[in-house]
């Protein structure tokens, strides 16, 4: 068994039940767990590894509900489109990635998530062209050291048969099924503080048959693991579930059986007061991602109404290509400020904002051993210091410079017991040739030339 001992910091965010802040505060960790929280002076004096957080504020690790890491390749296309038309740019784009290509743009991605303070992320990969599979960002974020729920999504309704993806880009709903029978089987870990999971995401309504959303559900429900799609998002995709199921979007997925405790929806930024209920009375989970909404115009959704109605609800970044960056606390900050934008200055504190990016992307993860620094729970924290620009003229409240100024990176971020971000450097990664061979890539596929060996 291993120790580690953080002491001294200057403030400690636990998010307890009682959302307590400790002054002088530390944490005693044992391997990869939580053993003690509370003031410096009531800790063991000594561990194998001992970290003075003396003027930092640490808190527990940041939850990402909702990611395309693949769009880390490209970014800033597409720029004055809607949804529908940016998603018809895009995918003859993406129709060109290979297995090497969703390795390098998850390891990127995930490393920019891992600076702004993540240390548990979803991913909702639903193409794989030319021989990717799951597998590659599976690997990627098993060498960064960072909690992964990969979702195995998928597309299966090509344009020839009234959906918007281009057949190049579906496969058949046989080898979907197949395929996630398989990837269930061979790295979904259910037991508690386990490294990866993994859920069943069908695209979206237009992308995808019924008939798939059924079988995934069947599937993912004989397997014990979750469901993940992406649901009223924009009001394109309201009048195509109006006109081709008849249906609105929050009662088409519910009649296929994708509403519970075991599903969680992106976006959700059209729904009515008797489709916030119903997600509230069925537990049913809502990803929110206001970066991403903003830049295509979808709408703001109605945040403060799920909260008050008791949906689930936790942040997600969405694919770089519609945010166009990785950033969680960025993420906490816009989330804050789009509120009060629908609601009034008072609509959303940055308590709030910080409940959303930890507690409650665990809640909708289905997680209850992350999302806040208590005995038990898994031994994911992250640390800023308080001396840096940023934060200047902040001092007399820590937590409220976290999501008021202007986002920045941890210096330190510890993953189920492990040091991944030291002094603001990810260890052991040399990032400089993995952007450059990034970069390379995405250049090709941009261009529509060979991608590079």
């Amino acid at each position: 068994m291993t120790t580690l001992l953080v002491k001294n910091a200057d403030l400690l965010i636990t998010m307890n039940p009682g959302r307590d802040q400790i002054a002088g505060g530390g944490l005693f960790v044992r391997d990869n767990a939580i053993e003690q929280v509370g003031a410096t002076s009531d800790l063991p004096a000594t561990a194998d590894t001992v970290i003075d957080a003396r003027g930092m504020v640490v808190l527990p690790g940041l939850v990402n509900t909702h990611h395309h890491l693949y769009q880390t390749l490209t970014r800033c296309l597409a720029q004055d489109d809607g949804l529908f038309g940016w998603l018809t740019t895009l995918y003859p784009i993406w129709a060109r990635m290979n297995a090497e290509a969703v390795y390098v743009s998850a390891k990127v991605g995930l490393a920019e998530l891992l600076l702004s303070g993540c240390t548990t992320s979803s991913d909702h990969l639903y193409l794989y062209p030319n021989g990717s599979r799951i597998d590659d960002e599976i690997r990627a974020a098993q060498e960064l050291g960072i909690r992964f729920h990969a979702t195995r999504g998928s597309m299966s309704l090509g344009e020839s048969q009234g959906g918007l993806p281009p057949d190049s880009v579906v496969e058949s709903e046989a080898d979907i099924l197949k395929d996630s029978q398989r990837a269930i089987e061979i790295f979904h870990q259910p037991q508690r503080h386990s490294m990866v999971r993994v859920a069943l995401a069908p695209c979206s309504p237009f992308s995808v048959t019924p008939d798939l959303m059924r079988e995934s559900a069947a599937m993912a429900r004989s397997y014990g693991v979750r469901l993940h799609t992406h649901l009223a998002e924009t009001l394109d995709e309201e009048q195509f579930c109006l006109e081709t199921f008849g249906q609105r979007p929050v009662d088409y997925v519910e009649s296929l059986g994708w509403t519970g405790n075991d599903v969680w929806h992106a976006h959700c930024v059209h729904m009515s007061e008797r489709e916030i209920a119903l997600f509230a009375r069925t537990s049913t989970g809502v990803a929110h991602c206001p970066n991403s909404n903003m830049r295509l115009g979808s709408g703001i959704a109605p945040v403060v109404a799920w909260r008050e109605a008791g949906v689930p609800a936790g942040l997600g970044v969405d694919g770089s290509a519609s945010n166009d960056s990785s950033h969680m606390l960025a993420e906490a900050r816009q989330a804050m400020l789009l509120q009060r934008v629908r609601g009034g200055a008072g609509a959303m504190s940055a308590q709030g904002a910080l409940e959303l990016a930890t507690l409650g992307g665990a809640a909708v993860l289905g997680r209850d051993d992350i999302g806040a620094l208590v005995p038990g729970m898994a031994a994911d924290f992250i640390a800023y210091r308080q001396d840096r620009l940023e934060f200047t003229g902040a001092q007399h409240d820590p937590l409220a410079a976290l999501v008021f100024c202007t986002p920045v990176n941890v210096d330190l971020s510890v993953v189920n017991g492990q040091v991944r971000v030291k002094d603001g450097w990810i260890v052991d990664l040399d990032l400089p040739p993995l952007i450059q061979r990034h970069n390379a890539i995405s250049r090709a596929m941009i261009r529509d030339e060979l991608l590079p060996r």
